[in-house]
């Protein structure tokens, strides 16, 4: 084992295991040494014992949306965050539905991809990089055109670490008499979205994202009543969301096999998250982090894409400087030799970077990033860490 740090109310937090270096991405991320442990026993997908896993993994879940009512459940799904936003849209929008995609980033475009590939009508509000959909805006399209009956908003784009604000989408949708469905990919877990604060029909997440579990499955959780009214609208065996949840219902089984370790895994990420406070806890954790982070970098010249009302405590990009030393496959190699894998970006305008704030870290590791970031500019022999100017007057530009 590394160096351990402490967070207060928190317990302590260990290194990675010897060797390995911190994730600094959206996910997957660094889990705690118990969460891999959890991965050590094998577990037949029928037996009574692992029903019994499944069904306390969507109970828990179920727990942090605050639904008293009892008007939700919640449906884990094999495969990616991608494979889960797809079986949502497969599933709860009719073949004759028709979804305004919100995105500002790559995953609302992917989103609007998706679609595509599903037949299904959509229309696309492209916000760029740098800014978010706003509820106006939401109104407006949805006044424009009646034949719309969904609405895709991304909580948190980690393209460009903007945190959506998904409760005046929420209040614009359903004002117009229309359905919200959210891909919280990326916060769910530590950005709240309980549904007495915010309205919503369905939204999806993912095990290796702020819950701190391993990749291998996703979840969905949405009112019983669009379940109940989802039968037939899949275009996918595999992915519809109906099919997997009255299966569970009947036998507490998954359909199909399950990633039976990566649920162990995940059960056990899932007490440590409520032993951390759950939603608040997790959260506060991640956004001293970014704090940490961005005060750090920005002290060594580094600018954000975003100005600091629109950071997100899920990642943060920052633009590669204008230095011409400055080479980022070279950084990224220097970060990774002193135990850091950061992101690359994926803006469509300038160069930039990401790092991620979630995972089993703390505020410490923080500045050991900062002070990896300055040894490897050092090293490069990089003088100013600033972007280009006409990166911040692109950024200037749009943000006006």
């Amino acid at each position: 084992m590394g160096v351990q740090t402490t967070v207060a109310g928190a317990g302590i937090f260990e290194a990675p295991v010897m060797g390995e270096p911190y994730l600094l991405t959206p996910g997957p991320l660094t889990t705690a040494y118990s969460v891999k442990q959890a991965m050590l026993r094998d577990w037949g997908s029928w037996d009574a014992d692992f029903r019994a896993m499944t069904a306390d993994l969507r109970r828990r879940l179920l727990a942090l949306i605050g639904d008293t009512k009892g008007e939700f459940d919640c449906v884990p799904m094999q495969g990616s965050g991608s494979f889960c936003v797809e079986a949502m849209l497969g599933s709860f929008v009719p073949k004759n539905g028709k979804v305004l995609v919100l995105a500002n980033g790559a995953y609302g475009l992917r989103a609007a991809q998706t679609m595509q590939y599903l037949g299904r009508a959509y229309t696309l509000i492209d916000k760029g990089d740098y800014l978010p959909p706003r509820g106006a805006e939401v109104a407006a399209a949805l006044e424009a055109d009646p034949s719309i009956t969904h609405v895709l908003a991304i909580h948190c784009e980690t393209s460009s670490g903007i945190l959506n604000p998904v409760a005046e989408i929420s209040e614009a949708t359903y004002a117009h008499g229309r359905k919200l469905l959210i891909d919280s990919m990326s916060a769910f877990g530590a950005v709240p979205l309980e549904v007495n604060q915010i309205r919503y029909e369905a939204m999806v997440s993912s095990a290796n994202k702020c819950i701190e579990g391993v990749p291998g499955f996703g979840f969905v959780i949405a009112k019983k009543a669009e379940l109940e009214s989802a039968k037939g609208n899949s275009h996918s065996l595999s992915l519809d969301v109906h099919a997997q949840w009255a299966a569970m219902e009947k036998t507490g089984q998954w359909r199909f096999t399950p990633p039976t370790h990566v649920v162990a895994a995940f059960i056990e990420a899932l007490k440590m998250h409520e032993a951390e406070g759950g939603v608040a806890g997790r959260g506060a954790r991640y956004a001293r982090n970014r704090d940490v982070m961005v005060e750090g970098m920005r002290g060594l010249g580094f600018e954000t894409l975003l100005a600091n009302s629109w950071l997100s405590p899920i990642i943060v990009t920052f633009f590669c400087p204008a230095d011409k030393n400055f080479v980022f496959d070279r950084f990224y190699e220097l970060m990774k030799d002193k135990g850091f894998i950061i992101y690359p970006g994926k803006l469509t305008v300038v160069d930039s970077f990401r790092i991620g704030c979630i995972g089993r870290m703390d505020e410490h590791v923080m500045r050991r990033v900062v002070e990896a970031a300055r040894q490897s500019l050092a090293e490069m022999g990089v003088a100013d860490a600033a972007p280009p100017s006409e990166a911040l007057q692109e950024r200037s530009k749009l943000a006006a």
